[in-house]
């Protein structure tokens, strides 16, 4: 009688390599028993040559066999085979040598003769949804890179009907409707893609945004007005994905530790900003704006130093959104030294102006990015916390507590975390 629990099949079948042909044997009648479709080997180097003819979702190998011990085998599978998933069957705990295994990628688990049939079917079952999500995953980035392509030439298609629908005066309404929402979209992407570079960068570009969104409001903006400088809000720090990522934490949380060569660097982003959203439609005025978002009321900014009235009046409004949003300190700190600032960094008025605005702004939490070693009963995760292989350890807007804080770190000691952990101030 089949297992009920393992109805589910998968396209590529298991392979078996043990030079022992009971074990084998034993192996496959477990697994097929599951429902899971299987190929037994007994030499190492006849798997080697099927695992070059035929693609397998799961190899497990035992380790020691003549000819080719197991880990060996399974690094020429890995290489062969990156998607499938590898298990290493071992009689002896070398636990120094499985673990490096694990670390290089080699191995996905490894299991100790003797084995109880319940634990290595579900290990067998997290290996099979392991390689069918990698699968999956790389179905939809194929689909994800066509679609970027068709988007291309869609929006080549676009430009030359945009030409001959400027004519047709009935059409135009349409047309720029059409162009307005793809230009929503692309700042997503942009957005999307800072976040994806420096996780806080999307965060700071979402906060100044409805802080801005509220100036707009307060100061009743015209419509190109309000476009130029919401759009200026999101994109703001584009410039900054040609900066190294250590180098912009240091200039966040000690701007002072940066050399003179480094701070140069980051001086050059507003330039960098500017020059990346030329590449796209309408939106000169808002790399006019984001070029001078660091400029200081009193000349002493950068990359022009510009001064008073010489500032683009948006980019000023822009400067002391971006200079709250970006603060590390608490809201009513944050205030204090805008206040402080004005006259000297900020332009008066536009100080004033935030200070109206922001009562009304529903702005997002702010983040901070911490290491494993700062982790604290009490935080709340802005973002989940996944393992090397996308399993979600905790999730996103968990508050930690000591549990959670040991089981994040006991995964860390077996398989490294190597994504940004990012909580709420």
């Amino acid at each position: 009688m089949k297992d009920l629990d393992a109805n589910r099949k998968t396209t590529d079948p298991i392979l078996l390599v043990d030079d022992e042909a009971g074990i084998v044997s034993l192996l496959q009648d477990d697994l097929e028993r599951a429902g899971y479709t299987t190929v037994g080997v007994t030499n190492p180097l006849r798997a080697l040559e099927q695992i070059k003819q035929r693609n397998f979702s799961i190899i497990i190998s035992d380790q020691r066999m003549p000819d080719l011990p197991g880990l060996e085998l399974l690094a020429h599978a890995s290489r062969l085979q990156p998607d499938a998933t590898r298990i290493l069957i071992t009689a002896v705990a070398d636990l120094d040598m499985v673990i490096e295994a694990i670390n290089k990628g080699e191995i996905f688990r490894f299991i100790l003769k003797p084995w109880l049939r319940e634990e290595f079917l579900a290990t067998v079952k997290n290996g099979v949804q392991r390689h069918e999500l990698i699968c999956q995953n790389n179905h939809l980035h194929a689909a994800t890179q066509a679609m970027n392509e068709q988007l291309v030439e869609l929006n080549r298609s676009l430009e030359k009907q945009v030409k001959l629908v400027a004519q047709q005066n009935l059409q135009l309404g349409d047309v720029n409707a059409a162009l307005e929402d793809n230009l929503v979209h692309s700042m997503e992407l942009c957005v999307h893609t800072m976040e994806t570079f420096y996780p806080l960068l999307g965060n700071r570009s979402r906060r100044v945004f409805q802080l801005c969104k509220s100036i707009s409001h307060v100061l009743q903006l015209n419509g190109e007005d309000t476009r130029v400088l919401e759009s200026s809000a999101l994109l703001y720090d584009i410039g900054l994905v040609g900066v190294p990522r250590q180098m912009i934490r240091h200039w966040q949380e000690a701007p002072n530790s940066l050399s003179a060569a480094e701070k140069a660097l980051i001086e050059q982003h507003p330039i960098l900003g500017q020059e990346l959203t030329a590449f796209g439609s309408n939106l000169e005025t808002v790399g006019t704006i984001i070029r001078a978002h660091h400029e200081n009321f009193d000349g002493s900014g950068y990359p022009d130093q510009l001064e008073g009235q010489n500032i683009p009046w948006l980019a000023r409004l822009l400067a002391v959104a971006v200079a709250f949003a970006s603060s590390p300190f608490t809201d009513a700190d944050a205030i204090e030294r805008l206040k402080a600032g004005s006259g000297s960094i900020f332009d008066p008025e536009a100080v004033r102006i935030f200070l109206r605005a922001h009562t009304v702004a529903v702005v997002p939490r702010r983040e901070r990015q911490i290491g494993l070693a700062d982790l604290r009963p009490g935080m709340v995760l802005a973002k989940g916390i996944h393992t090397y292989n996308g399993l979600l350890l905790v999730g996103q807007n968990q508050q930690l507590n000591a549990t959670f804080i040991e089981k994040v770190l006991n995964h860390n000691r077996i398989q490294p975390i190597t994504e940004t952990l990012v909580i709420y101030c």
